[in-house]
């Protein structure tokens, strides 16, 4: 990931980036990456990207927690996908939003829901539908009646 150009900050990624480390969702996001074996590199934008993550939870292609990208899969998997990384920058967003690490309990609690009104975690899950479904390469929302159509 050296080889790429670090992503420029702007004014609100430099509020973002000190909000995730004062709510301590970015230090989390790093503590989760490290036990979970990933290396971690800066990407920019007050972003890291964790690659070679061991773990299979959560099953995702790539999940975030406060300012990191963690995946299992490598730095030239995700040069390949530079729209998955802007939804999980998106990500990085809703959790200064959300004040850090209050955002988990809230995810979960939505993907409950989502999966009642849908039957997966992300059709009716607000955070994945404002970081963009399409982008996160999730189906267009459908309720669990539609499917029986």
């Amino acid at each position: 990931m050296s080889s790429d150009p670090v992503l420029p900050h702007t004014r609100w990624t430099r509020v973002r980036t000190v909000l995730n480390w004062i709510n301590l969702s970015t230090p989390l996001g790093l503590l989760i990456a490290r036990i979970g074996g990933a290396t971690i590199a800066r990407r920019g934008r007050g972003t890291y990207l964790a690659t070679g993550y061991r773990f299979g939870f959560p099953v995702a292609s790539a999940f975030t927690v406060g300012s990191v990208i963690t995946s299992r899969h490598d730095a030239g998997w995700f040069r390949e996908r530079p729209v998955l990384l802007r939804h999980e920058d998106r990500h990085c967003t809703q959790y200064a939003f959300v004040l850090g690490v209050a955002m988990l309990p809230l995810y979960f609690l939505c993907v409950g829901i989502s999966y009642a009104i849908a039957g997966d975690h992300s059709s009716y899950n607000p955070f994945e539908r404002l970081a963009n479904l399409a982008d996160g390469n999730y189906p267009p929302p459908r309720t669990r009646f539609s499917r029986h159509r």
